[in-house]
Parts: C-alpha cells; structure tokens; sequence
C-alpha cells in the first residue's frame, strides 16, 4: 500500500516530486469511491486533499498510521480537526498560496457586476441593435466596498480596491477598532451593519464555523442597498442560498456573484434557478494555474517534510 494518498486533483510537478522518494497513490477520483479510499488508507502516512473529502473519524479510523493532512486550499470545514488532533495527526492547509487569486477574483466580480449590462449586451449588439444608453455602468471610484473578515484574503481585496479609489469597511469582530492595521491598510473599521447598510459591494472572507453559518440570512440583506451586490468567496453556508435568492428575485439587492454553495454541486433545479441578476461560478475563485502550482508545491513539500521527520 502506498505512503501517501492523494485522492483529488494535485499538479503534475507536486505528484513527480513526491513519487521520487515515496510510494504514492494518485487517482484524482478517488474521493467519489469511499469504500476503496478507506482501503487504501491502511498503511497511508500522508493524505492529500481538497476540500470534497471528508476527514473525519470514519475516514481516520481506517488510517492508523497517519501523519499528516495536506489540504490543497485554507478552508478546514471538511476536516474534523478535533479528531485528527486527539490522533496526533497534523493538519497543513495551503495558507499563503491562494490569497492573490482569490483577491483577482472579488476585484474581477465587482468590476463585472458595476458595469454588468455592458457585459450583457452582446447578443443585442450581434444583432445589429445599439443599446448605449441601457448599459450605462458605475464607477469603482464612486462605491463604498465593505469586506466581511479581514483576515489575509480580505486584506489583499482592500489593496487592490484602494488602486481604484474606494471608500472601504471592514468587519472582524477579531481585531480591535484601534489596531495599527486599520491606519496601515487604509481600511475603516466598521460593524457588520455598518458594511451591510453602508457598502455598495459587500465581499464575504470568512472561514465556515458555528458563528458564521447564515450570518448573511434574509435580516442581513434587508439592511443592504437596493442596488448593493453581494460576492461570496468565502465557504458555503456563509450565505442563506434560499434567501439570497428571494431578495435577488424580489429586486432588494442588486446583483450577486457566488462561487461557494451549502450543497455543492447545486443540484440541478436550485434556488437559483430563473433568478437572472446572479452570477453562479462551481467553487473556483482560487484555481488559476498558478495558483494550482503554488498551492500543489507547498503541500507536497510539507507532506514530504512531514514524512522524513517521523521516518
């Protein structure tokens, strides 16, 4: 049996570098097929995953011999940390390696949905009609963003927002209105009603836990502007899907871009379904190939170190 089980997709050059000094099992489909995970978990050391596979007791219980979890990603709602402590196995996420492109997403999402007719306009124009004055956008310069969770991913989506001139809120009940950061970042400290009813565009950057499960429910998006937008990032659950979807059908808020789902993937007939100011993207605000690269690199390193320290 193999040294190491990687049971979803790693980049090509990560798995080379790994095969060199240990037997390893690569099959990026391999989380689909439990019974057969958990068979070739019996001598495993190290595991490598995303964020499908589910690390909890059953899956450990059939790994006596574990090490170490490498999670190709910063989200850990699909591994039991508690469980894996209490077995001494060490959790490694790929802190570090995504924050960039995630970052190029939220910036990318605003600039879309701000101008969004624009974009949507192409049909009318092949068809040889001139909607100039239907597509009339905003200007980044003129919005307020509000970001929920200023953690390193939300710090990297102020930087980029200050290129363009925007007022910026944040909320994180975990650092203190008087930290340096908030002078440093160019960032104004605010409550999550103060972002909710203030901000134009509102990006959620906030892990999944028991304290962030709906925070935005159907009470939250009451308080945004009619015209504000939503963009999600951050886990599923964060966001009452079933409620967000009614405020955007009912017009209360202008528009969403949403990457991360409470069930993924969506089934095919959701909440979403018919609701046109939405954009819908399968969990991938953080796969460009270099962040793939990063992320891949550093994961295979730190299994591999992991590894050779336990021998």
């Amino acid at each position: 049996m193999a040294d190491i089980v990687i049971t979803e997709f790693l980049d090509e050059e990560a798995v080379v570098r790994l095969t060199a000094d240990f037997d390893v099992f690569y099959d990026p489909d391999l989380v689909n097929r439990t019974e057969e995970l958990h068979e070739r978990l019996v001598d495993c050391r190290g595991l490598i995953v995303r964020n499908r596979t589910q690390v909890r007791p059953p899956l450990l219980d059939a790994a006596p011999h574990l090490v170490i979890v490498g999670r190709l990603g910063v989200g850990l709602d699909n591994i039991d940390m508690d469980a894996c402590a209490s077995r001494g196995v060490k959790v490694q996420p790929a802190r570090g390696a995504l924050e960039e492109t995630v970052s190029e997403y939220v910036i990318g999402a605003m600039l879309v949905m701000l101008r969004w007719a624009m974009y949507r306009s192409t049909e009318e124009v092949r068809a040889g009609n001139w909607p100039r004055t239907e597509v009339t956008g905003r200007e980044a310069k003129s919005q307020t963003l509000g970001i929920v969770g200023f953690g390193i991913i939300g710090r990297e989506v102020a930087k980029r927002a200050r290129s363009f001139g925007m007022r910026i809120l944040a909320h994180d009940p975990f650092i203190e209105d008087d930290d340096p950061l908030w002078a440093t970042s160019g960032v104004s400290p605010a409550t999550l009603d103060g972002v909710l009813t203030e901000a134009d565009v509102v990006s959620l950057n906030v892990p999944r836990t028991e304290g962030t499960h709906h925070l935005i429910d159907a009470e939250a998006l009451s308080k945004m502007k009619p015209d504000s937008m939503l963009i999600n990032t951050a886990r599923g659950g964060v966001v009452n899907d079933a409620a967000l979807a009614a405020a955007l059908k009912e017009g209360r808020i202008g528009g969403a871009f949403i990457d991360v789902f409470e069930d993924e993937p969506l089934p095919a007939d959701n909440v979403f379904d018919g609701v046109p100011n939405v954009a819908l993207t399968p969990h991938c605000a953080g796969l460009t190939k270099e962040a793939l690269l990063r992320s891949s690199m550093m994961i295979a390193d730190a299994v591999r170190d992991a590894l050779e320290r336990a021998g």
